[in-house]
């Protein structure tokens, strides 16, 4: 514990307890002020944050063809710890391997009966529009930020030396400024665990579900407690073996399953129908990417952008330090071209083929009403994974399968989120063989198994999700001047 900052630990672990009071107690009244905080900042400044989605993309593309391109992360000797093989799987599981699952079918179906864009008998553009949505909310623009804000990490830690935090980022003079470096990780630290929190609450929710869909069992408290105790219990141990023997390990498993299911959704499925598919919808998305992504609703009356795209966008900015750190973590001896190829590129292509496989197979079910999967997701999107594989063979077997995916990839996001928040509240540089002190990781997987339970208990998940993404708003400021100081850095490390 020697390497533990304890005001960043005990004051993060002090606003997580009132925080968590707070929306518990008052949860009707802090969803609603959160809700409408959110509205006005989407109304406001969505603009802004529509520039800077664009922008980090456009800049995360250029610096594969700079003169900085080969500098390698831990210097020109440096070697890669992993193999690219357990590089992806880990970052793609720790990155939004569970939202995948969770989004993978029911957002195709909810653009196709919600977006205001769509035409009236018209299937193939609407068709071809609700999933083109989805890989724009899940896609380039997400992973360009946590490539970006990953490399910022990486090149501190690294080449730096400097300790695994936010305020690393920033420059000396917020470094050297005791009391707003430590404001700065502890908003870090809180968003992370929240939103990891929330996740996992989420998750639970979603598991709860699909065994209530699948196997009628009762969707009580009581249960969603044991699916938390196990899921945390889980993480816990993973957590205490340590990156190389817990995460890396899990992400194997994640990946080895993710992708079995996805076989089976596509062979046993309309195969034909998805590879047509995923051909136009990659001509169509490329057609319309600049478009879809400057959208701004200005000319219209509908408030769709806010609840998606901008929703999204803030998302991914407010889950940047967890994912990001995690990523810098585990990609020493990456050159910055390697860098944002395996993280922006890869991912999204993982995530185009998921999407097009898993979002086709259901467009294809409720274009040719072979199932009421339309109605589904209408009336409750948690089970939509579930009511996709009703029309399948071996239905419950590949339920079962889903199930533990989405377990595995949870305890994924769980110990990661532990570790991440150890690093963030360390006192010094934690190198590539150091994670940070075990008692830490411990008491943070402890914490985010406890916290989802209350809110899950007082029904505070929906209010804490949003504050998660209104945190976005103002972190995507810092990963401005993250960036801007990691340019400023690598004319150095050129000339050294």
């Amino acid at each position: 514990m020697n390497n533990l900052s304890k005001p960043r630990f005990l004051l993060s672990i002090l606003l997580i307890v009132v925080i968590t009071t707070i929306v518990s107690l008052n949860s009707d009244i802090s969803e609603s002020f959160f809700l409408n905080l959110q509205s006005s900042l989407s109304k406001y400044l969505g603009w802004m944050i529509i520039i800077l989605a664009n922008g980090f993309l456009i800049f995360a593309i250029c610096l594969v063809f700079t003169k900085y391109k080969n500098i390698r992360l831990g210097g020109p000797n440096a070697v890669p710890k992993y193999s690219y093989v357990n590089w992806i799987a880990m970052l793609f599981s720790a990155g939004l391997g569970i939202g995948l699952l969770f989004y993978g079918v029911a957002e195709p179906i909810m653009h196709l009966n919600s977006y205001p864009g769509m035409l009236d008998d018209n299937v193939s553009y609407n068709a071809g529009k609700a999933i083109g949505l989805a890989n724009l909310h899940w896609g380039l623009h997400g992973w360009a930020i946590y490539s970006l804000l990953g490399l910022c990490f990486a090149f501190a830690a690294y080449n730096k030396k400097l300790p695994f935090r936010v305020s690393s980022l920033l420059g000396k003079n917020v470094a050297n400024n005791k009391p707003l470096a430590v404001s700065i990780d502890i908003i870090a630290i809180l968003t992370t665990v929240l939103g990891v929190t929330t996740s996992l609450g989420l998750g639970t929710i979603q598991i709860s579900s699909g065994l209530s869909y699948v196997f009628s069992v009762p969707e009580s408290f009581v249960n969603q407690v044991i699916i938390i105790v196990i899921i945390t219990l889980i993480g816990l141990a993973s957590v205490c073996l340590g990156l190389d023997k817990g995460i890396k390990r899990l992400s194997q498993i994640n990946m080895v399953l993710a992708t079995t299911l996805m076989m089976f959704i596509f062979l046993f499925g309309p195969t034909v129908f998805i590879l047509n598919a995923l051909i136009q919808n990659f001509g169509s998305y490329i057609n319309t990417l600049i478009e879809s992504a400057t959208w701004t609703e200005v000319y219209e009356s509908t408030t769709w952008q806010n609840g998606w795209t901008l929703f999204f966008y803030t998302w991914w900015f407010a889950w940047a330090p967890f994912v990001s750190l995690f990523i810098a973590r585990i990609s020493y001896g990456r050159t910055i071209k390697e860098f944002i190829i395996g993280v922006l590129f890869v991912p999204s292509l993982i995530v185009f083929l998921w999407m097009g496989i898993f979002g086709n197979a259901a467009i294809y079910q409720v274009i040719n009403e072979t199932s009421q999967l339309n109605e589904i997701v209408n009336n409750n999107y948690t089970v939509a994974l579930f009511a996709l594989f009703d029309v399948y063979p071996i239905a419950t077997i590949v339920s079962m399968l889903a199930l533990l995916i989405i377990v595995t990839f949870f305890v994924t996001s769980s110990d990661s989120g532990a570790l991440v928040a150890s690093m963030l509240s360390s006192k010094s540089h934690v190198g590539i063989h150091d994670d940070s002190p075990i008692l830490s990781r411990v008491t943070w997987a402890i914490l985010l198994g406890i916290v989802a339970a209350v809110l899950l208990y007082k029904g505070g998940l929906t209010a804490l999700q949003t504050s998660v993404v209104i945190c976005g708003v103002p972190f995507s400021i810092i990963v401005v001047f993250a960036c801007r100081q990691f340019y400023k850095s690598l004319e150095s490390e050129l000339e050294d």
